[in-house]
């Protein structure tokens, strides 16, 4: 109390600094107990690794999840040092293949997910992306700037006893909300239109489009419209957005968050969005926000780390390709500056993300520029034997273990040429057939 106190005698007994303050004391004890609770967590996961010898003989008994997560620990431990940790007569490989049961076992992963994850990552953070999977992400809200003002809105929920602070200096519209005394999807603000909930993820391929008044800009996979409605604010409700889902069963619930955020700026349609540069183009901007695995989502959709394998990943790769190449001949590269396409994904398969990408910057007149966002990790150039073009490390990945926020790719490329590289072909359309199937679903309980 005394420290809160001297705190609010340094604001000068300014109001509004007052009110600064008070989000300023609540994030710093927030993270003060994030960092202590994650403290805690890696001391625990820290085994003696001297002591530790590998299990020998059959394994008819299965050990309790608390000796699994002891022994898990440890052999990450010994994997991080392997040289003068590992056990005289064990290989690597050993090592990996026991650390890989012990973790289907205990986290409920099918084999190929967590063989993807050590392939992707060391096992240390392959075990980090595991455990912060396990626990929900921060529940955040997007202000709607058509309607109202983040500053107005926090002090309107803060008149609900709702707890809450800004997100980050990276945007001006999120909200954090830690707790709430009345259901956060209910309160007369949401009703009216205020704010959208909406992961934190999701606003930044919003913010890298960067779409701008008076444009022509395309949302080629909308339900439920969070990103629509975005796109909206950041274009002042001017120009035209055409907001498309293949999925008719989610257009009601976009056409609802549509009116209830008072966009007027938008146009709803129902198609295969690999038919769209047959049936309208000359779009200034275009966002894909793909179907996909959901395998950056799990803490929201557990059932997909049981469900999910290379399979999946495969089938919704072919479908990402002939999207993304859709949404390129959807734009035009006559817009001031260049037609721009931001292609983005909740997994953090490199085939879904970086591979697609590839296949898109050798098969158009497109090259990958800075997404504008000022955080994230560099999207991946060299990835077992495959090889990606050096621009990718333009693009960026976001992970909950280390931003979080859910598992998320994001990739910025701009159209300079209408014309198709030599070599190239114009993308069939896809089969009567083929275009009465639903694309593979994301995540069950991903947000936009």
């Amino acid at each position: 109390e005394e420290e809160e106190e001297e705190e609010e005698a340094e604001s000068g007994g300014d109001e509004s600094g007052g009110e600064e303050l008070a989000f300023e004391r609540k994030a710093r004890k927030t993270v003060a107990r994030m960092e202590a609770e994650a403290a805690e967590q890696a001391s625990e996961q820290r085994g003696a690794a001297a002591s530790f010898t590998m299990p020998t003989g059959p394994r008819e008994e299965m050990p309790d999840i608390g000796t699994l997560k002891s022994r898990i620990a440890d052999v990450v431990d010994v994997l991080g040092d392997f040289a003068s940790k590992r056990q005289e007569g064990v290989t690597r490989v050993e090592y990996v293949s026991l650390l890989a049961e012990d973790l289907q076992q205990v986290y409920g992963y099918n084999g190929e997910l967590v063989e993807l994850l050590l392939q992707l990552f060391s096992p240390a953070e392959a075990l980090e992306f595991i455990e912060a999977s396990e626990k929900p992400r921060p529940v955040t809200i997007r202000t709607n700037t058509l309607k109202t003002r983040r500053r107005e809105l926090a002090q309107a929920l803060i008149s609900r006893n709702v707890s809450l602070d800004p997100i980050s200096k990276w945007s001006s519209e999120g909200l954090q909300i830690y707790e709430s005394a009345v259901p956060i999807g209910a309160t007369p603000e949401y009703l009216a239109g205020h704010y959208m909930i909406q992961s934190a993820s999701s606003f930044l391929p919003v913010l890298a489009l960067d779409p701008q008044p008076g444009q022509r800009v395309l949302d080629m996979a909308s339900a439920p419209g969070g990103k629509t409605s975005h796109i909206a604010a950041r274009m002042g409700n001017s120009g035209t957005l055409v907001a498309n889902d293949f999925n008719k069963q989610r257009l009601p619930s976009l056409a609802s968050n549509l009116a209830r955020q008072g966009v007027r700026c938008a146009i709803l349609l129902h198609a295969d969005g690999r038919e769209f540069p047959r049936l309208m183009g000359g779009f200034d901007r275009v966002l894909l926000d793909a179907p996909c695995t959901g395998l950056g989502v799990i803490s929201k959709d557990p059932a997909v780390k049981a469900e999910k394998g290379f399979t999946d990943v495969q089938r919704c790769q072919q479908l990402q390709k002939e999207l993304l190449l859709a949404a390129i001949d959807s734009c035009t590269a006559n817009s001031a500056g260049g037609g721009i396409v931001v292609y983005s994904t909740c997994s953090i398969a490199v085939e879904e993300n970086e591979a697609v990408v590839d296949y898109a910057l050798a098969s158009r007149n497109v090259k990958l520029v800075d997404t504008g966002l000022p955080f994230g990790v560099e999207g991946l150039t060299r990835y077992r034997s495959k090889r990606f073009h050096a621009s990718l490390k333009h693009a960026r990945r976001f992970y909950p273990h280390t931003h979080n926020m859910d598992g998320f790719f994001v990739a910025k490329l701009r159209k300079f040429s209408n014309d198709l590289p030599p070599g190239a072909q114009q993308q069939p359309p896809p089969s009567k057939a083929a275009s009465k199937k639903k694309p593979p679903p994301p995540s069950k309980k991903r947000q936009k």
